[in-house]
């Protein structure tokens, strides 16, 4: 008699350790996450399809209009800066996943928040996963962020956190990080796919049920991108990204998924050594004061979500010492310098650029990207070139295309409103610019020749 061919319900199944990808044969490199030799034999497989039958319910469906709304009203962190992206501050039961570079400041801002939230008599837990409690408190010691509702757990085990949950029934938890903790009941490094799932799940579970607001730091990969799964974006319900430039004081936290508020807010922190404070207003980090204006300088008002701040561009070119002249940016898109200097020869009719060694900066460590910075780059580029100085008080706002025009940019009485409250009382600006502020004098420009026109003569020809 022939042997009885194995079916599919014998089968062996296998197993990525990592993140739990299943394959029906034995593979070396596991296709979901790439790791290498993470693929275990894990049984028998089912031959069924399996079905769920239906359950007992934890809470009766009502009609929309008859569910509590007060149950998600926000309560303020004690922080407007960070309030201000939140929408307002914490919802109770909210899982909120904070991601930044290593040294951005990320700990002692959530730190500051912790008590802030505790001196109001709300117990908070502050899990550390990466620093010893000593670490903390020292750093606790020195932004003066002690108080006897704030409690402090060096942990890594995702069973001890829960733990600690059940003792000191927090109404905020604050986790660094999620990367350094793991469930024993899960195969796998802390920081893997799996045990990021896991933990995630686990404490958005207990967050939900508690009504416990919670706050999650989270790594970074070297492109900037929120390290592990995919997944875990999608589960939270806020995600916020922490910006700086560790060499600069400015500090941005911006929204990138939020429930409960808009995703184009956006934070500004000053980071200094007794710690970090919120900037209502941080135009002045982004200004140089002087009394005279100075070549190859030019102010523009840039957007940073709903937010218009006051920037300054500097530009420097010198004669090269080299066949191929320099091309240095500091907080401005090469491409768009490139692109800048390109128009300014070909459309501005500006020769001495080509064989000059230059370089462009913005002050404070603010970086423009957006592309109505173009006119105050390109100004700041023509006014070094012919060593003659902006006039004083004035501000640029518009994108410059290839051609030469100078095209409408969003927001153009907001950037103006804002520079009026500055006190500059001048701005070049692209056509029908809507209604201008009292007091503000504006020159709509239709391309880069007339925006080129208003710089003063040459020194020489003055």
């Amino acid at each position: 008699m022939a042997a009885r061919k194995s079916s599919a319900k014998d089968r062996p199944t296998y197993r990525c350790s990592d993140c739990g990808w299943t394959t029906p044969k034995w593979l070396g490199r596991c296709h979901e996450c790439h790791a290498w030799n993470t693929i275990e034999e894990t049984g028998a497989g089912s031959g069924g399809v399996r079905t769920t039958a239906p359950g007992r319910v934890t809470s009766p469906a009502l009609p929309i209009g008859r569910v509590d709304a007060r149950q998600a009203a926000a309560r303020s962190t004690g922080v407007p800066e960070l309030d201000r992206v939140l929408g307002g501050g914490l919802v109770p039961g909210a899982v909120v996943l904070l991601a930044g570079e290593p040294g951005v400041g990320k700990s002692t801002l959530l730190l500051d928040v912790a008590a802030k939230t505790a001196s109001e008599g709300r117990p908070t837990l502050y899990v550390t996963g990466e620093e010893s409690a000593g670490q903390v408190r020292m750093r606790a010691d020195r932004i003066g962020a002690l108080d006897d509702h704030l409690y402090l757990a060096a942990e890594t085990d995702l069973s001890a956190v829960l733990g600690h949950l059940d003792d000191v029934k927090p109404g905020l938890l604050i986790m660094d990080s999620v990367q350094t903790v793991a469930s024993p009941e899960i195969d796998g490094a802390p920081g893997g796919v799996a045990q990021v799932r896991e933990v995630a799940g686990a404490l958005i579970r207990a967050s939900k049920e508690r009504g416990m607001a919670t706050l999650l730091v989270g790594h970074v990969t070297k492109d900037g991108a929120i390290a592990g799964p995919r997944l875990l974006e999608h589960l939270v319900d806020v995600v916020l990204h922490f910006e700086g430039d560790r060499h600069a004081r400015l500090r941005l936290v911006r929204g990138v998924k939020n429930r409960y508020g808009a995703t184009d807010e956006v934070g500004c922190f000053e980071l200094h050594d007794e710690g970090i404070t919120g900037l209502a207003d941080p135009s002045g980090l982004f200004l140089t004061r002087r009394d005279e204006p100075v070549p190859g300088t030019c102010l523009t008002v840039t957007l940073e979500g709903r937010r218009p701040l006051v920037a300054e561009v500097q530009a420097l070119t010198v004669d090269s010492q080299i066949p191929s002249p320099r091309r240095t940016t500091s907080g401005l898109e090469n491409s768009r310098v490139s692109m800048m200097l390109a128009v300014l020869e070909q459309r501005g009719r500006i020769n001495a650029l080509g064989k000059r060694d230059i370089y462009s900066a913005t002050v404070g460590g603010v970086r423009l990207s957006e592309p109505a910075a173009d006119l105050a780059v390109a100004l700041a580029l023509a006014s070094a070139a012919i060593d003659t100085p902006l006039p004083k008080n004035l501000v640029a706002v518009g994108e410059v295309g290839l051609a030469g025009e100078v095209r409408r940019v969003t927001g153009v009485q907001r950037r103006l409103s804002e520079a009026a409250r500055l006190g500059f009382t001048h701005a070049l600006v692209p056509s029908d610019p809507g209604k201008v502020p009292s007091g503000m004098r504006v020159l709509e420009v239709a391309d880069i020749g007339e925006a080129l026109r208003a710089l003063p003569p040459r020194r020489s020809e003055a």
